[in-house]
């Protein structure tokens, strides 16, 4: 984890900000957390219990410049709730997420599944793609395993 930390710490100084404790305790959270996909509040409260002096605003701010910065993503699953996930060290995107409608069980996929697709549009449009995200929603495999057990 010291690792991740000094990296993001490298990330925010190139940029000319600090990695302050209030920062550093959120970005702890993030790294402890990292496949909770975890809302703002969610971080909140968990900053909270290792430093009770850091306000909600405090957190919010450090994940807009986090996401900013893109040390981690702002992503929505369609619940309109604002979660924050750490990305990958060297990825040139976001990854991409199963949502469960069932359960709301999330998922992550490593791989770039996308890379043809960018070459598609920057050749038939013109456009650069900078970053992209892809979220697929459906039944998860468990839930599906509910559903055929129940029907049987």
């Amino acid at each position: 984890m010291e690792h991740r930390i000094d990296r993001i710490k490298k990330q925010l100084h190139a940029q000319s900000y600090k990695l302050t404790p209030q920062r550093e305790a959120t970005v702890r959270v993030l790294l402890e957390r990292e496949e909770d996909h975890l809302s703002a509040e969610d971080v909140y409260l968990l900053v909270k219990e290792k430093a009770p002096e850091i306000g909600l605003a405090t957190v919010y701010r450090t994940l807009e410049l986090l996401s900013e910065l893109k040390i981690v993503d702002k992503i929505n699953f369609g619940d309109g709730v604002s979660r924050y996930d750490l990305r990958k060290e060297g990825a040139k995107h976001s990854h991409h997420h199963l949502v469960c409608s069932e359960c709301g069980a999330v998922e992550e996929i490593e791989e770039d599944l996308l890379e043809e697709v960018e070459k598609i549009v920057q050749n038939e449009w013109g456009f650069q793609v900078k970053d992209h995200r892809l979220t697929f929603h459906g039944v998860c495999k468990q839930c599906q395993a509910v559903t055929v057990s129940a029907s049987s």
